[in-house]
């Protein structure tokens, strides 16, 4: 994709969608025009309706884009079930693990600033991380009831091995290291410097660069304090300076406006009963110095799609370059080797089956289509969020996809692709 693309209004269906589509700046192009069949993409809408229907989420923005052109862009059900408020194209979300992209995209700009290189050991930055130890299961027929012994790791973690969930720091209290990171207590708040430091000398689940296990916050958040050190910013700062403001992202944000929480989407959990809020307080996405580069940003879809863009056109958008496009090739291309995602979230409900895919920085890049069992393209990259935000972008189609909502519905990764897919025709 090249330059600004020329985008025209579409027919307005109802006065319901006239007034979503005046919650937001895009307008829409005709599908044919960027080979897509509208009677098939409104298959999109479809399976939104069926989940809906089901209560198993109560609202969802959805996106598509193709060659330049904004062909779907639609709110459906209600961003708050309680006043139902009806969702709105600009309703702001909490983007979850959408945030580390982004902190991939700040580390590869430092790399090319000269002030790191991916195969640093993480300690030349934060010493805390020197000389780490692995846990080990004593019986491996038996882990948990024999315990577990510690040694000394083969190598220590590099800046790669946290940018591709290769590092083997425990998340949880899974894992013959889940005991000491449940001890540690790592609950957020404070600063990220102190969070990060808390989280160094622990014992690693398994020797680094020697298996996949995804992250959810310690790896993100440990590179996040990598760039506050190098910056002299707080991730927050580094953000609105060198990625927000030069993309217009101006409905993103680490600590979210007094005079904006109204627009964001109140979350809720699927239960028995239906869907209930979190028994916590919904938090806020970052609060005081802890700003996480795993999980902290709060956008919209139209903003974050202006991350999307600059992704898929090279490392640029708006007239403003953020990274080379050897740089753009390095972050979305496989990193793991044979390594594979099959155990992305194992266990959990509907969950997406990620055979097929490797990772390359930040994002999952997938390496067959016929091992996933679901539509895509060699090469296609993207990531999701927690609390059911995913994307993805495709270059060989010049396609950018985007669902968002504030419950987890994983099956939704794999049906909204599918009806994307489905729907072109040229």
């Amino acid at each position: 994709m090249s330059g600004t693309a020329k985008l025209f209004l579409a027919p307005t269906l109802s006065a319901l969608l006239v007034l979503q589509s005046l919650a937001a700046s895009l307008p829409t192009s005709r599908p044919e025009e960027a080979g897509f069949s509208a009677d098939r993409l409104k298959r999109i809408r479809d399976v939104i309706q069926a989940h809906l229907d089901a209560k198993d989420f109560a609202g969802a923005v959805t996106l598509v884009m193709r060659k330049g052109k904004l062909v779907h862009f639609q709110a459906h059900g209600s961003m708050d079930l309680e006043s139902n408020k009806p969702m709105r194209t600009d309703t702001l979300f909490r983007m979850a693990s959408m945030t580390k992209p982004m902190t991939a995209v700040s580390i590869l700009m430092l790399l090319e600033e000269g002030k790191l290189v991916l195969s640093d050991p993480v300690s030349k930055f934060i010493p805390e991380f020197k000389n780490p130890k692995v846990a080990v299961w004593n019986l491996p027929n038996d882990p948990k009831g024999a315990g577990y012994h510690l040694v000394p790791a083969d190598r220590e973690i590099t800046l790669k091995d946290l940018l591709t969930h290769t590092s083997g720091l425990a998340n949880a209290g899974e894992g013959p290291a889940g005991e000491f990171f449940r001890r540690a207590n790592l609950l957020r708040g404070g600063s990220l410097a102190e969070r990060v430091k808390r989280l160094g000398p622990l014992p690693l689940n398994f020797q680094p660069g020697t298996q996949w296990e995804y992250s959810p916050s310690t790896g993100f958040d440990t590179l996040g304090r990598v760039v506050e050190i190098l910056s002299g910013l707080t991730l927050e700062q580094f953000f609105k300076q060198r990625i927000f403001a030069p993309l217009g992202m101006n409905n993103s944000f680490f600590t979210i406006p007094s005079d904006r929480t109204h627009d964001v989407a109140t979350l809720y959990a699927k239960r028995e009963q239906g869907l209930v809020k979190p028994n916590a307080p919904e938090p806020a996405a970052s609060s005081g110095d802890y700003f996480s580069g795993a999980g902290g940003v709060t956008s919209s879809a139209e903003d974050y799609l202006q991350f999307c863009q600059m992704l898929l056109n090279n490392g640029q958008w708006n007239g403003r370059r953020l990274l080379s496009r050897k740089s753009v090739e390095l972050m979305t291309d496989n990193a793991i080797g044979t390594l594979d995602l099959r155990n992305y979230m194992e266990g959990e409900d509907s969950r997406q089956n990620l055979s097929g895919y490797g990772f390359g920085l930040g994002v999952r890049v997938r390496r067959s289509s016929g091992a996933s069992g679901w539509l895509g393209t060699v090469g296609d990259y993207g990531w999701a969020g927690a609390n059911g935000t995913y994307f993805w972008i495709d270059p060989k189609e010049e396609l950018i996809g985007m669902v968002l909502m504030s419950t987890r519905v994983a099956r939704l990764r794999t049906e909204i692709p599918n009806a994307v897919y489905q729907a072109i025709v040229d």
